[in-house]
């Protein structure tokens, strides 16, 4: 197997074993980017008794995580009335809250006005959760035009971001009965920090589509292919549950179940989504 096919294993492997690349390093006794080269592909020829320790700590054999054989397991799923067995989760919006906190903080800290931040932020969101530029680009704009000396906009993000709680017992309680991944625009390495401050939960996902790896964002078409691919199954037995009405639109006309999740009115919203993941009788 090549080194790519390998690390696409290994990250597979360690998501369905519940674990954030931070977590397997501290168990494994791993460097953080060691890790991530193995992962990305880059380490061409990575060392047996490394491998060998991964597999270990994630619970696999050698022959498991790097043989031709599936590492996932399908396990018999549930379908709810829709007929939907596997359940994309929107992050932002859905699993924690709006990142207007953040900008308003930088405003705040900086004394820039709220405008100039957010039109920064919002002129280099889209390009980093593509993954096109980097998280860096967008510090050192924020900090230049707040006349400041550095900005880390991920340290901010974090502070500032609440959990949607009530989403949490709701994607904790899927994961019993169906196929639950995320589907999410998103900077890169975001998820696994926010899965390791508990703003999301951190439980073992089916599957995780990360735009900044993907390439592309909701509501184009390459990303939903890409979750598509990544459930294994028919469009009519997906559904994604996400606060953007494009999203949502994108996703039905591909043949998924959709619900939307309206974060001003998060209790009613999450009544509607309890009664769609009812399983069929």
């Amino acid at each position: 197997m090549d080194e790519r096919g390998l690390g696409k294993r290994l990250q597979k492997a360690r998501q369905n074993a519940g674990l954030t690349q931070q977590q397997l390093c501290q168990k494994a006794g791993l460097s953080f980017s060691t890790l991530t080269k193995i992962e990305r592909g880059a380490i061409k020829a990575p060392s047996i008794f490394t491998i060998q320790s991964i597999a270990e700590t994630i619970g696999l054999s050698l022959d498991e995580l790097v043989g031709q054989s599936p590492v996932k397991v399908r396990r018999e799923l549930y379908k709810t009335k829709s007929g939907a067995s596997f359940i994309y989760f929107d992050m932002n919006g859905c699993l924690v809250g709006s990142d207007q906190a953040a900008l308003i903080k930088i405003a705040a800290d900086t004394g820039a006005a709220p405008d100039v931040v957010e039109s920064v932020y919002w002129r280099y969101n889209d390009e980093v959760c593509r993954g096109r530029a980097s998280l860096h680009d967008l510090n050192v704009e924020l900090a230049k035009k707040t006349g400041v000396k550095e900005i880390n906009w991920l340290e901010y993000y974090l502070s500032a971001v609440d959990k949607v709680q009530i989403m949490h017992e709701i994607i904790e309680s899927a994961s019993k009965h169906y196929g639950v991944g995320l589907l999410t625009n998103t900077m890169p390495g975001f998820i696994d920090a926010l899965r390791q401050a508990g703003k999301i939960p951190d439980i073992s996902y089916d599957a995780i589509i990360d735009s900044s790896k993907i390439g592309a964002l909701k509501p184009e078409a390459a990303i939903y292919e890409a979750a598509a691919k990544e459930s294994d199954l028919p469009a009519s037995e997906i559904m994604l549950i996400d606060d953007s009405r494009p999203n949502l639109g994108a996703a039905a006309k591909l043949g998924w179940n959709v619900m939307w999740f309206d974060d001003t009115q998060p209790d009613k919203s999450a009544d509607a989504v309890r009664q769609a993941l009812e399983p069929a009788t």
